[in-house]
């Protein structure tokens, strides 16, 4: 049985809603990357970043490859990366709504 759009979409917004893998899919926006580099960038331990590694190449939204005794990520489609600007957008959007409103209220409150 197929799982219905909405439930996928779902459970590929799940896979995202971890701070670190966020940090690793904005780091691989600018191009692969070794895990080393991205330690070094997420800190932490290095089996925490395995996990979320782990997460993410299950999804398919990352893939790894081997140099010699390094490994190195990449994401898998550019869409990804468009992705994430879009969530910066909206982001953005959200905050300059809430610093517009908070500017309202504050303007009542000395009436």
């Amino acid at each position: 049985m197929t799982m219905p759009l909405h439930q996928a979409k779902a459970e590929f917004f799940r896979m995202l809603g971890h701070p670190v893998r966020i940090r690793v899919l904005e780091l691989l926006q600018d191009g692969p990357l070794p895990v080393r580099d991205l330690l070094a960038d997420v800190g932490g331990e290095a089996s925490s970043l395995s996990a979320q590694l782990a997460v993410l190449r299950r999804s398919g939204i990352v893939a790894a490859n081997r140099d010699g005794t390094t490994v190195v990520y990449e994401l898998t489609s550019p869409d990804v990366a468009e992705l994430l600007r879009a969530a910066r957008r909206v982001l953005a959007g959200l905050i300059t709504n809430k610093d517009e409103l908070l500017a309202l209220l504050r303007e009542e409150g000395e009436e």
